[in-house]
């Protein structure tokens, strides 16, 4: 194999990575109600526990779990979902990328 051959493989593949990054390919285009339940758990537990809210939320709700809908659904919450296949392959899915679709 040529140098130039080489690099022509290597802009190829640095082409095909760059496409994937940008793309979701595993699971669907939108944040699954399963995944949508772990969310706003983990966050209702996180506010539980002390942590500072992203949002200005109502004084009339003060529910962890209601203020943890809020910011999901304000698109705030600086959040990674990673999906995996069987055969331990997976990829890290941005929530902002989930939640616009």
């Amino acid at each position: 194999m040529e140098w130039g051959e080489w690099e022509c493989l290597q802009a190829q593949e640095r082409s095909r990575e760059t496409t994937a990054k940008n793309e979701i390919y595993i699971g669907p285009k939108k944040l699954t109600r399963f995944e949508r339940a772990r969310i706003v758990g983990a966050r209702a537990l996180q506010l539980a526990m002390g942590a500072p809210l992203l949002i200005e939320a109502p004084v009339s709700r003060s529910d962890p779990i209601d203020i943890a809908l809020l910011e999901l659904d304000s698109g705030i919450l600086p959040l990674t979902i990673r999906r995996t296949l069987p055969n331990e392959e997976y990829q890290d899915i941005p929530l902002k990328w989930l939640t616009q679709a």
